[in-house]
């Protein structure tokens, strides 16, 4: 399969004014090894986990050792598994000994912790992410200082025992994967690709995978041909939300979720909020709000297993402590 740069064969452009359909277009990309388009029919996802597995549950939002334990304490009221929690805050945004006692909670729970790298545009000194044209900024780094703070954010969280970390920029994607083959970042570090990257067809994000991603969350409007069409082209898991936080458009789609798993397995079902506060950076001064709005996205997930169990059965999850999760050491 050619990866995405390589093209094979080549062609003439002489006659481009009379072309009057789209097929040489679809033709190229399947020679590609893409899908021709979003596909009318969409085929089950015969892509799994390496356990086996279709779908496991992801909370994000998890901003600190309280908040997690919180998650945990709540799981086991609504008897539901999470296999990842996720944060948004930061790494730089938490101290050592909070990074040691989230580390320490996921390890003894069997379940990945994933901390978002710290610098970024929209909290940096430039105006353009502030723009309404420039909001798709804000999550990138700016200029290499930045670049250099965020591998050390890496560093520092990978010291204390964390093996997952959220990145929302190509480069600095691209140098972590590097640093992971050249030994200088644990080689099981899992580079989990935030929802602010943006790509949002087949071709972008089968590029992320090549670019090192372990996982990709998806943009929070895209359909079910969108979705499978990703499929088709990538391998790793997609996270997806099927409650979205206002700020990302606020959509509640648990009654897709069963054909979500069908097109787009192996996926996270990701639980996010609506109609609750954007709490990013987070602190003490939004504890009691951070700890709420974690229990509530459990309650969600113990109702989105609910609706797999009602519409999709044989669905199969993971269990907890599954060996590709980037579980803290």
């Amino acid at each position: 399969m050619a990866s995405i740069g390589s093209v094979p064969g080549s062609g003439d452009c002489r006659n481009l004014p009379g072309v009057v359909d789209m097929q040489a277009t679809r033709d190229f990309l399947s020679r590609l090894g893409l899908p021709g388009g979003d596909p009318g029919d969409l085929p089950d996802s015969t892509k799994r986990f390496p356990d086996g597995a279709q779908w496991r549950i992801e909370i994000p939002s998890c901003e600190g050792p309280e908040v997690l334990r919180a998650v945990l304490e709540e799981a086991e009221a609504q008897q539901t598994r999470i296999h990842r929690v996720s944060q948004g805050s930061g790494i730089m945004l938490q101290t050592d000994a909070e990074i040691r006692e989230m580390a320490q909670l996921g390890r003894e729970a069997g379940i990945e912790v994933s901390l978002f790298v710290g610098p970024r545009a929209a909290w940096d000194t430039g105006a353009q992410v502030v723009a309404s044209a420039g909001r798709n900024l804000g999550a990138r780094l700016r200029g290499m200082e930045q670049v250099v703070h965020a591998v050390e954010d890496i560093r520092r969280a990978c010291a204390l025992g964390l093996r997952s970390v959220l990145v929302a920029d190509e480069g600095l994607l691209w140098l972590v994967n590097e640093m992971k083959r050249a030994g200088e970042l644990p080689a099981d570090l899992v580079l989990k690709i935030s929802v602010q990257m943006g790509p949002a067809n087949a071709l972008a994000v089968r590029w992320m995978e090549q670019l090192g991603a372990g996982t990709y969350n998806t943009p929070t409007d895209l359909s079910l041909p969108q979705l499978a069409a990703i499929r088709q082209a990538c391998k790793l898991p997609l996270d997806i939300y099927v409650e979205a936080p206002d700020d990302f458009g606020g959509f509640v789609r648990y009654y897709e979720i069963p054909e979500m798993i069908r097109v787009a397995s192996p996926m996270y079902v990701k639980l996010g909020l609506r109609n609750s506060p954007n709490i990013y950076p987070s602190g003490y001064h939004l504890q009691a709000t951070a700890v709420a709005l974690g229990r509530e996205r459990v309650r969600r997930a113990a109702i989105a297993r609910d609706i797999i169990r009602r519409y999709s059965p044989a669905a199969v999850t993971s269990e907890t402590g599954a060996a590709d999760l980037g579980i803290p050491v």
